[in-house]
């Protein structure tokens, strides 16, 4: 059977949910709303259709994310028939961390800790990710089945070949596994699915008129009332689109007139 590359990368990650759902016993799927999530989604409802994804979406909030990705959010769970958990840091909350005051500590706050407390409190042990590996230097060598310590942490001396795409997802008590069924896409790869599977993703990654304004070198879209603006600036209507999403006072957009996906 001759499959296309796309087809293939489809079939393996189907393949990696499907031996994921039959080895651990309380998974769930990390959900950011951004177009890779998209496309894990997507996937997900292929790899167990009729029925739907029999474990839970997860999105780690940190209430600073676009509008547009909290209207999508709620939306997409529904229709793919899937249960949301929405999880705030606690702590990150008390404190009034924010992205105009507290640098880096927002994201690790927000983030990384609040992950961690949301896999803890609700007992799971495997969490889908849409990481890739084309990303960045540190995913490139993520296994695809990446293993955790009980304090989350990753060992890179206690990470299980993965040879002729056979997993091992035996763990000991307390360890979890953090499972990544997008590591061989590229991003080419994610826009094209997108494209031929007319998948639905946040607007923001397409050219529109959005107000903006140029601080340190990025244009960050003002998205709400909370956006603090310094002393001589004024939003400008600019053309712009995201390439990738997270915080909107964090997020830098290029101008751009790409407003349908075959442009982008």
């Amino acid at each position: 059977m001759n499959l296309t590359h796309l087809e293939r990368l489809e079939a393996e990650s189907i393949q990696i949910m499907r031996e994921l759902v039959a080895e651990a016993e309380h998974p769930v799927m990390l959900y950011s709303v951004g177009k890779d999530s998209a496309v894990m989604l997507h996937l997900a409802k292929k790899a167990f259709f009729p029925s739907p994804p029999p474990f839970p979406l997860l999105h780690v909030d940190t209430t600073w994310k676009f509008q547009d990705m909290y209207a999508l959010r709620g939306k997409a769970a529904k229709e793919a028939g899937m249960e949301l958990l929405v999880y705030q840091n606690p702590e990150a909350l008390e404190r009034g961390i924010n992205p105009f005051d507290h640098g880096s500590l927002h994201t690790d706050l927000w983030k990384t800790e609040g992950l961690k407390k949301a896999l803890d409190q609700y007992g799971f042990d495997a969490a889908l990710g849409g990481a890739r590996r084309d990303e960045e230097k540190s995913r490139a060598k993520e296994r695809v089945f990446s293993f955790r310590t009980s304090k989350h942490r990753w060992d890179a001396k206690n990470q299980r070949p993965e040879l002729w795409k056979l997993y091992n997802a035996r763990k000991n008590k307390g360890e979890s596994i953090r499972v990544f069924p997008l590591s061989n896409w590229t991003e080419l790869d994610i826009w094209q699915y997108i494209h031929l599977e007319k998948i639905e993703i946040v607007p923001l990654y397409f050219a529109a008129e959005r107000p903006t304004v140029k601080r340190d070198g990025l244009l960050i879209m003002v998205d709400d009332e909370r956006f603090r603006l310094q002393d001589g600036e004024l939003p400008q209507q600019r053309s712009i689109r995201f390439r990738t999403l997270g915080c909107y006072p964090l997020t830098g957009a290029v101008e751009s007139t790409a407003a349908t996906l075959t442009e982008v």
